[in-house]
């Protein structure tokens, strides 16, 4: 048996979050084509017959932005880093950026062994393209493995997986054999909402928006769910309620129906919108949105 802690690291849109659910087989992450999407280092736990994988989806680690939010984001990537057996270093075939500098630079002070998923190649024709890239990698870094994928449609990624399980340490199971997470269900439940925000508006709307879930509760054959969604300023109110709140109300449906198909129960969602100004450049009020560590 083999058990470990393993964090998926890698610059912003790189397909973290993707290559997470298509490792568990299930949704666990909220994705979209946006950068900065997940905000939140999230735990899910992969057993089977050979061992268990504790995989921890991290922030993209950049260097855009001064705000508490950016500094939030890349603290906690780098913090994951220190506590873990490895660490995936997921990358996009054939786009090098500065930021996948950063990242490297982040796995080698943290001194945990890495393996290098390089994502994407689906969208890589005809695949010998590949080879400089892989060698130019190998020369960037010691990676105990270089693994081409595609978090997208699947391709290599149980090879991935049997390779990340084959470099954890010998030893017991670290979470019981049914647990998937260790985050609660009203916290899924903001990331579905943020999710369908995030997927529905444009520019710099999103980043402005959290969401927080002020009632979670379970009644006979159905989960009762009240959620403040807020923002910085009154505009961004306005924008998102759109026309008479039609939007918004949008919104709040798509998000109900994927909650009922992540709950598999039926699901009473309340949404407000409130304005908390400058909230994501406030070390306090990030705090008190449950931004901590």
């Amino acid at each position: 048996m083999r058990a470990g802690y393993v964090a998926l690291i890698g610059r912003p849109n790189v397909g973290k979050s993707t290559l997470l659910n298509r490792l568990l087989g299930q949704k666990m992450a909220i994705t979209s084509h946006k950068p900065q999407t997940t905000r939140h280092r999230i735990l899910a736990v992969l057993t089977g017959e050979q061992g268990q994988i504790v995989y921890i989806d991290t922030p993209g680690i950049h260097q855009r932005g001064e705000k508490a939010m950016n500094r939030y984001l890349n603290r906690t990537a780098h913090t994951t880093l220190l506590d873990v057996d490895l660490a995936v270093f997921v990358c996009q075939a054939l786009a090098w950026q500065a930021e996948d500098d950063k990242v490297l630079n982040a796995i080698r002070q943290a001194g945990v062994p890495a393996i290098a998923a390089v994502n994407k190649i689906d969208t890589v024709q005809p695949r010998e393209r590949l080879l400089p890239f892989l060698a130019q990698l190998g020369q960037r870094y010691d990676f105990r493995e270089i693994v081409p994928i595609s978090a997208k449609d699947g391709t290599q990624v149980d090879d991935l997986n049997r390779l990340v399980l084959h470099h954890l340490p010998q030893g017991e199971l670290i979470f019981p054999e049914d647990q998937v997470t260790d985050r609660p269900e009203r916290f899924f439940a903001a990331e579905i909402l943020r999710e369908q925000i995030i997927r529905r508006y444009h520019r710099e709307l999103p980043y402005a928006v959290t969401v927080e879930i002020e009632r979670f509760e379970e009644e006979p054959g159905r989960y009762v769910i009240g959620a403040v969604i807020w923002v910085e300023r009154e505009g961004q109110r306005a924008i998102l309620l759109g026309h008479e709140g039609k939007a918004m109300k949008e919104a709040a449906s798509a998000a109900r129906r994927n909650m009922v198909e992540f709950f598999d129960t039926r699901v009473h969602l309340d949404v407000w919108i409130k304005v908390k100004k400058s909230w994501s450049s406030d070390e306090a009020s990030l705090a008190q949105l449950g931004y901590s560590e």
